[in-house]
């Protein structure tokens, strides 16, 4: 079984909308994971791969795993419930393995290689800039502060030309990537957590960035999506798609959930939030695409950005920056001036067969190949803008000293031709008073 869904046939031409069960009725189960036993369980490649996973700042233990598959095959007459209880320890075990990492990033050691740099000259350090809050603050645009009644820490209230700007920002990212012919998709929040896993991301220990919604003791575990490509990748699960309908490249706008918190002063206010909204990529394609696709991906987020007239780094980042899925990944780093550092706006990353294999998502060059014949597809996702970060960068970058923000002119059509976003004015705030009332005597 696997998660049910609309044939491709029945889409419609400008919008993809993703139906799932009714989640907590139902288990949900993926297709048989595939972690390519060849490649880890011949002895050639054991030092190559734990090579592999110091250099990620990895969990897996290749060793364990071929102990424990050595247990399963040996011959010996082991009990059912020894033979079940193995097989799953194995499964988990191979499920740490990080994804293959590309031989050129290996060479950069623990640090990103900065590949370019755009805008030089709009990087501001002529005069003092506001960081992000204190401008909104002085603008009375957004609050951040005493929300205990209401949704707590890292949440936030964006307001007014502010509220408008971010509208702008998502308009601007999905027709820019509407012309690059990207279909847009509505995908659900809540999420099964063994699509997650599958992703990459995991979802129980102390450390761990997913919202759980139940203990999982009685159904599959439901989570908050923390990113869309979640549920992106989750759509194709159990599929064979023939070769000749690839690449899909998609788009969605969500929100996205991480509970993850950070006490570095220069990543405090939105910077870094329990809830957010993104403008994803993300791509199915064939194996020998997936270098390509992540390139398009790169030069697509690279446009986006210099239109806007940001000052930015793109960074080839180094393999414990990778994370699991990843074979490779480039970082973008805004300089942000109230801050005064460069900030991560975006990403993208090409993760190779590592979510395909997980999710059981394969390509059929034959219209007769078998389903477990058929090759496993690649995937590669992007991050086409990030809401906070993004009014960040905006804010600090283009704020002016009469404590107006001039609308960068890409963005000025999806906000009615305003050129300036201006202070808001506040209103007089009403207060109860007693009133006296003074008895009239008969």
């Amino acid at each position: 079984m696997f998660i049910p869904m609309w044939p491709v046939s029945a889409r419609t031409p400008n919008m993809l909308r993703i139906m799932v069960r009714d989640m907590s009725q139902h288990r949900f189960n993926l297709p048989q994971v595939s972690f390519g036993l060849e490649y880890l369980l011949n002895p050639a490649n054991t030092a190559n791969i734990e090579a592999n996973i110091r250099h990620r700042k990895g969990i897996g233990d290749i060793r364990l795993v071929q102990n424990i598959h050595q247990q399963l095959t040996a011959g010996t007459a082991l009990p059912e419930s020894e033979r079940a209880k193995l097989a799953t320890q194995l499964e988990v075990e191979m499920g740490k393995i990080p994804n293959r990492t590309h031989p050129q990033v290996v060479e950069y050691g623990s640090e990103p290689r900065v590949l370019k740099r755009f805008n030089e000259q709009h990087k501001r350090t002529d005069r003092k800039y506001f960081q992000f809050s204190d401008i909104c603050k002085k603008m009375n645009l957004y609050r951040m502060e005493n929300l205990g009644n209401c949704t707590g820490h890292r949440s936030y209230y964006l307001t007014d030309e502010l509220a408008e700007l971010e509208h702008a920002l998502i308009n601007y990212a999905v027709e820019r990537l509407r012309r690059r012919n990207f279909q847009l998709i509505a995908v659900p929040d809540l999420l099964p957590g063994c699509i997650i896993e599958s992703c990459g991301m995991c979802i129980d220990g102390e450390r761990n960035q997913v919202y759980k919604l139940n203990d999982g003791s009685t159904h599959e575990s439901l989570c908050l999506s923390g990113t869309s490509e979640l549920a992106l990748a989750g759509y194709f699960a159990g599929r064979v798609i023939p070769a000749a309908k690839l690449p899909y490249k998609m788009m969605a706008v969500s929100r996205c959930y991480r509970a993850e918190t950070s006490a570095l002063q220069e990543e405090k206010g939105i910077y870094r939030v329990h809830q957010f909204t993104k403008v994803e990529m993300f791509a199915v394609c064939k194996p020998n695409h997936s270098a390509t696709v992540l390139e398009e991906f790169r030069d697509i987020e690279v446009s986006l950005f210099d239109e806007l007239g940001l000052h930015f780094l793109l960074l080839d980042m180094p393999p414990c920056e990778l994370g699991a899925p990843a074979y490779r990944k480039y970082d973008i780093e805004a300089w942000m001036p109230g801050r005064g550092i460069y900030g991560e706006i975006s990403s993208c990353s090409d993760c190779t067969d590592y979510q395909t294999r997980r999710l059981g998502i394969r390509v059929a060059y034959d219209a007769a190949a078998v389903r477990m014949d058929a090759t496993f597809a690649h995937t590669v996702n992007g991050t086409a803008c990030a809401i906070p970060r993004m009014l960040i960068a905006l804010l600090e970058n283009f704020q002016n000293e009469d404590y107006t923000i001039t609308v960068p002119e890409a963005l000025r059509t999806y906000m009615n031709g305003k050129q300036f976003i201006r202070r808001r004015k506040v209103l007089p705030e009403l207060k109860l008073a007693k009133r006296l009332v003074q008895e009239e005597t008969v």
